[in-house]
């Protein structure tokens, strides 16, 4: 047999230990952690600067993205905690600074960096943040002038978000004292720092959700005011949050963020910009002594523009007042004319009343008491003259005694109690009403049978016992009897005139 080689050096077929070798193999886990610790010991804590890349968040809230520079690449994650308090929003090519610590990822085999917080790496990248988030904004419409409002004239009540505590409100306040005191609402909210977007942007929507008439005012404009700074200190109102707040508020707003110099996004989607605060009260308001003084203006012009045209036609009247003729010199023709009238109807009355007195006296000499008393005998003679025949008015009589004695036949014939005399009765109950039924009858328990000559009170029973049956007669008897019984000749019919 041949010898295995000596040569340790010489790998074999199967692994083996050789002697005084304390170096025993490790697994792919154990090396792994071992350098996770060596990783994270050495570098547990490093700031890095480089561009953002592939930047996205989870579904859980952690945020994953890649930092780079000219020739390198690091991949980093973010857990959910700390990626909330970013102070914007993280995009691919922004150039970061990002604080950490170094640790590796032994699934890929990989190392990355665990980041606590994310700053903009400079001013410089702060401003190009500012640009490409504009230019997003201007790209969906936000900032277009057709969605621009007309600040309203006069507001009843004015809507102001900022701080409560700083200055702004206080000159705010004061230059609408001055100018126009108006009902002013204040929804204090954080200007700076972290969360100020938020409470910016809730406070808007706030404002643009109260129901007219409600139990809160609601404002007719709002003014989102906050006081000069950095651009740093003004990023809250660069947040894309606040800015689409505004562009969705139902209410016009005024910018009035920083001061004139200072620019943010919020001005862009405000419908006016204010250069500073003061400045925002004065787009407000109108100033109420210039309102006072255009309101008297207009008074008097009202009154000399209603004035003036009646003092016109008073000027116009009395010139033609003037010009016409005196009252005596119009009326004195038809004044004699109307004396020459009466005079002519006096003198007419006269000749009229003459000639009815001799017409009068005329006809009064024809009428004499002989002429009279002779139409009276006339008459008289005419009415002895005349004869009255009694068969005249004893025939109409006649006529109307034989059809009134038709009805009485007739009258008695229908009464309802003469079928009593061919022996029928009447059923009536306790209240005296006839009864033409089985089924009224069986519903009462006392029953009256009225007859020809009286009445007779009878008692329903339960059970009525029911009639005895006829006797039964042979047959051939039975028919001896019906053949020897004669078929009753009809009863004569009354004649029902008598």
């Amino acid at each position: 047999m041949a010898r295995a080689p000596t040569d340790t050096n010489i790998p074999g077929l199967v692994a083996r230990a050789s002697p005084g070798d304390n170096a025993s193999p490790l697994s792919i886990s154990e090396i792994s952690a071992m350098l996770k610790r060596t990783v994270e010991d050495r570098f547990g804590h490093v700031r890095l600067r480089g561009e953002l890349s592939g930047v996205k968040r989870a579904a859980s809230g952690h945020m994953y993205c890649a930092l780079k520079d000219e020739s390198a690449l690091l991949d980093g994650v973010m857990w959910r905690g700390n990626a909330g308090r970013i102070a914007f929003v993280p995009e691919d090519g922004l150039e970061v600074i990002a604080t950490g610590k170094l640790t590796t990822y032994p699934g890929r085999s990989k190392y990355q960096i665990v980041i606590d917080s994310l700053e903009l790496a400079g001013e410089g990248a702060l401003l190009a943040l500012l640009e490409k988030t504009r230019l997003r904004l201007e790209a969906e419409g936000v900032f277009a002038a057709t969605r621009k409002r007309r600040l309203p004239f006069l507001p009843r009540t004015i809507g102001v978000v900022t701080s409560p505590t700083g200055s702004v409100i206080r000159d705010i306040l004061h230059r609408l004292a001055d100018r126009f005191p108006s009902h002013v609402v204040v929804w204090p909210v954080l200007v700076q720092g972290q969360g100020a977007a938020e409470q910016v942007a809730a406070a808007i929507r706030g404002f643009s959700a109260l129901e007219p008439g409600g139990a809160a005012a609601r404002p007719d404009v709002v003014i989102v005011a906050r006081g000069g700074g950095s651009v740093e200190d003004l990023w809250s109102f660069n947040e894309e949050i606040v800015v689409r707040a505004i562009a969705d508020c139902t209410i016009p707003v005024i910018s009035a963020v920083g001061h004139e110099t200072d620019t943010t996004l919020a001005d862009f989607a405000a419908d006016r910009r204010a250069p500073t605060p003061t400045a925002a009260a004065e787009m407000a308001v109108p100033v109420r002594a210039d309102i006072a003084a255009s309101l008297a203006d207009f008074a008097n012009r009202q009154r000399r523009a209603v004035h003036r045209p009646v003092e016109l036609g008073r000027e116009r009247l009395e010139a033609r007042l003037r010009r016409m003729p005196k009252a005596e010199a119009l009326l004195q023709p038809h004044a004699q004319r109307l004396d020459e009238l009466s005079e002519r109807l006096r003198r007419g009355l006269r000749d009229r009343a003459g000639k009815g007195r001799e017409l009068l006296a005329g006809t009064a000499a024809r009428l004499s008491p002989r002429m009279l008393t002779r139409a009276l005998d006339d008459r008289q003679r005419q009415l002895a003259g005349g004869r009255l025949v009694p068969a005249l008015i004893e025939r109409p009589m006649i006529g109307a005694r034989e059809r009134l004695d038709a009805l009485v036949r007739v009258a008695s014939q229908l009464h309802p109690e003469k079928p009593l005399e061919r022996g029928y009765a009447i059923v009536r109950d306790p209240q005296g009403r006839a009864l033409t039924g089985k089924a009224q009858a069986e519903a009462e328990r006392l029953l009256t049978l009225q007859f020809r000559d009286g009445t007779l009170a009878v008692e329903v029973g339960d059970n009525p016992a029911s009639p005895a049956p006829a006797p039964q007669q042979p047959h051939k008897a039975a028919s001896k009897s019906r053949q020897a019984t004669p078929h009753p000749s009809p009863s004569r019919q009354e004649d029902l005139f008598g």
